[in-house]
C-alpha cells in the first residue's frame, strides 16, 4: 500500500513493492478477511431496485463451494474458465473460485456477439462457462465449433439441456475446500484485447496482476482506502477497468463495492444511483463524465458526496476538470495504462499539481517513459512512444499463444504501448494519439486529442472525435466528427463557427477543415472512441445527421 506524503516524490522514495513467491488473486480477495463475519463485501442492486448484501465470510463460503463445484468437473490448474456475466455477485464468486482451484479466468462482455465468443473461447481453449439465461442461446449457438469446452454453468433462466445450474450445484457441494498453492507468477486470467489491428489478441496476466495494480489505483482515488469507502464504477467487469481498476483492488482492501446490471448507461440515473447508495469513490470512464456533465443542476435533484473519482481511456480536458470541481466537488484525477500494462501514470491532485490535458506522472513503482523506435528514452519534451520497463508486476506474461505478437510488443526491456507521448521537464506525460492516430498536414504533426479538447469547449459541442482525412495537397486534413450538444441544430454557420474557434486557439494548421455532424460516435465496449472506423467510414457503425 502506497505510504502518504507531503509530495510525489516523498511517496516514490518510500514505496517498495511486496511480492510474495506464493500468492492467489481468490484468497487475497476472499479468505483474508472471511474472519471477520460481518465485514461487507459485496452491494449488488438488481434491475428490480431490490439490494442484495454480501459479506466477505458469504464469499468465502460460496466461493469454496463453487470451487468444489468446477473441481468435480475436472477443472484443475492451468484450465481456462470463461465468465460471460454482467456486474453482478456471480461474477465475483466465479472469479474467486477459478483463482482457488488454480485456473485461468477468461472474462466476456455480455454484448458480445457469436463470432467474437467463439472466437475467445475457441481460442483460449475454455473448458467450461459461466453464464445466465441471457447469453445461453449465443453459447448453443457456437458450441459445437467449441470442442473443449465440457461444462456450462448456468446462474439464471430455466433448466437447460446440458447444462449446469449454478446455485443448485453450489447448494449440493461440499463447503471444505483447500485452494491450490499458486505462485504470484503462475496464469491468473486472460483478458483480450478490443482487436482494433488484427484479431484479438489474449493478454494473459500472472495472480501478481493485481499487486501490480494497487499504487496505481491507490494514488487517483487519494490513497485508498479510508474509513467509509466504498467504490462503484458503470464500466463491465469483463474489462480490466471495471475487474482490476475497481473490484479486485476493493475486496483486497476490504472495502465494499457496489455492483449493479445497467442494460445502458444513463446519466441522471447515475447521478440518483451515486446519492443512493452514498458512493464515496468511482471510476467513471470519460463518456460517461461527458454525458453526466450534460445534466442540468444535478446537485439540486441528488444528493451525493463523493471522495474520489479516476479517469481514464480518453484525455478529459480543462472543461471536464472544472465540471468536476464544480459539480462533483472533486478533481477528476485521470490516469493512462492498457490491458496489457495498467495504471502506469496517474494524477493525484493530494500531492501534485494537476495539470488540465496531462495524463499525470509514473505512478510509483513503475518505470515509464517515451522512447523512440530503438527503445532509447527521448528528450523531455519531445513526442515517442510510451514505454514501460520489464520487470514489472503489472505486466502481463504474454499474448496467449501468440509468440510473434509478444515478440512484437517489445524493444529491449521496453514493453511498448503503441501510445504517442510527450514527458515534459517536471516528468508529467502528455497523450498525443496512437501510433496511427497521428495527423500529418502540410508538414505538421498532430495528434487528435489536443484539437479534440479545443472542441470540446465550445458550448454547442457535445462529443468530439478528429481524424486525418487523405488530401492531394497536404497529406492530410483535420476533419472532426461533433455531436452536438442537446437542443443545438447544425447548420453551415455553426460550422464555420466552430472552425474559427479552434483557428484562433490552436493554429491554422489545426483547426477542422472539415466538420461532420453525427448522432453518435462509434465507441468500444469500454466507451473508447474509435478513430479508425471514422477513418473507414464504416456508416453501420454510427448514424449522421441530417441538415
Amino acid at each position: 500500500m502506497l505510504e502518504r506524503g507531503k509530495t510525489y516524490d516523498d511517496v516514490c522514495e518510500s514505496f517498495q513493492w511486496r511480492v510474495p513467491e506464493i500468492y492467489n488473486i481468490g484468497i487475497d480477495i476472499c479468505d483474508k478477511w472471511a474472519h471477520q463475519r460481518y465485514r461487507l463485501a459485496l452491494i449488488y442492486e438488481e434491475e428490480s431496485g431490490q439490494v442484495q448484501k454480501y459479506t466477505f465470510w458469504d464469499l468465502k463460503r460460496l466461493s469454496d463451494r463453487l470451487a468444489n463445484v468446477l473441481r468435480a468437473g475436472g477443472i484443475g490448474r492451468g484450465d481456462r474458465v470463461g465468465i460471460l456475466l454482467p456486474q453482478c455477485p456471480e461474477t465475483a464468486l466465479a472469479h474467486i473460485a477459478v483463482y482457488k482451484v488454480g485456473a485461468v479466468a477468461v472474462p466476456l462482455f455480455t454484448l458480445f456477439g457469436t463470432d467474437a465468443l467463439e472466437y475467445r473461447l475457441g481460442n483460449s481453449e475454455a473448458r467450461a462457462i459461466v453464464t445466465d439465461g441471457a447469453n445461453l442461446d449465443k453459447i448453443r449457438q457456437i458450441r459445437n465449433g467449441l470442442p473443449n469446452l465440457e461444462t456450462v454453468l448456468l446462474t439464471q433462466g430455466e433448466k437447460a439441456e446440458g447444462t449446469v445450474e449454478f446455485w443448485e450445484s453450489i447448494d449440493k457441494a461440499s463447503p471444505a475446500f483447500e485452494s491450490v498453492e499458486t505462485r504470484a507468477d503462475d496464469p491468473a486470467l486472460i483478458i483480450y484485447t478490443s482487436g482494433t489491428t488484427g484479431p484479438p489478441k489474449g493478454a494473459l496476466h500472472a495472480h501478481r496482476v493485481l499487486l501490480g495494480h494497487l499504487p496505481g489505483v491507490e494514488l487517483p482515488h487519494n490513497f485508498l482506502p479510508r474509513e467509509d469507502d466504498l467504490f462503484w464504477t458503470p464500466a463491465d467487469w469483463a474489462w480490466i477497468g471495471g475487474l482490476i481498476d475497481v473490484l479486485f483492488p476493493s475486496l483486497h482492501h476490504g472495502i465494499p463495492v457496489v455492483a449493479h446490471r445497467a442494460r445502458k448507461f444513463d446519466p441522471e440515473a447515475a447521478f440518483d444511483f451515486i446519492a443512493r447508495h452514498g458512493i464515496r469513490n468511482a471510476f467513471m470512464p470519460p463518456t460517461a463524465l461527458k454525458l453526466m456533465r450534460q445534466v442540468k443542476d444535478p446537485k439540486s435533484r441528488h444528493d451525493f458526496q463523493m471522495r474520489s473519482i479516476g479517469s481514464g481511456g480518453e484525455t478529459l480536458g480543462a472543461e471536464l476538470l472544472d465540471w468536476g470541481k464544480e459539480t462533483m466537488g472533486v478533481v477528476i484525477n485521470e490516469f493512462y495504462g492498457q490491458t496489457e500494462a495498467n495504471l502506469l501514470v496517474s494524477n493525484c491532485a493530494e500531492i501534485m499539481e494537476v495539470r488540465p490535458g496531462s495524463m499525470g506522472r509514473a505512478v510509483p513503482g513503475h518505470t515509464v517513459e517515451v522512447v523512440d523506435e530503438a527503445g532509447k528514452v527521448v528528450p523531455a519534451g519531445t513526442v515517442g512512444e510510451v514505454a514501460v520497463q520489464r520487470p514489472d508486476p503489472v505486466m502481463f506474461l504474454e499474448y496467449w499463444r501468440n509468440p510473434e505478437a509478444t515478440e512484437a510488443k517489445f524493444v529491449s526491456d521496453w514493453c511498448r504501448t503503441g501510445d504517442l507521448a510527450r514527458k515534459d521537464e517536471d516528468g508529467y506525460f502528455w497523450f498525443v494519439g496512437r501510433t496511427d492516430d497521428v495527423i500529418t498536414s502540410a508538414g505538421y504533426r498532430m495528434g487528435p486529442v489536443e484539437i479534440e479538447d479545443c472542441l470540446m469547449k465550445h458550448p454547442a459541442v457535445g462529443v468530439a472525435a478528429v481524424i486525418g482525412r487523405p488530401d492531394e495537397l497536404r497529406t492530410q486534413i483535420v476533419k472532426a466528427f461533433i455531436v452536438p450538444n442537446p437542443g443545438v441544430t447544425p447548420t453551415r454557420e455553426l460550422e464555420d463557427e466552430i472552425k474559427e474557434f479552434v483557428k484562433v486557439r490552436l493554429a491554422a494548421h489545426e483547426y477542422p477543415r472539415e466538420i461532420e455532424f453525427v448522432e453518435a460516435l462509434p465507441l468500444t465496449a469500454t466507451g473508447k472512441i474509435m478513430r479508425r472506423e471514422l477513418r473507414e467510414g464504416r456508416d453501420n457503425h454510427w448514424s449522421r445527421k441530417q441538415r
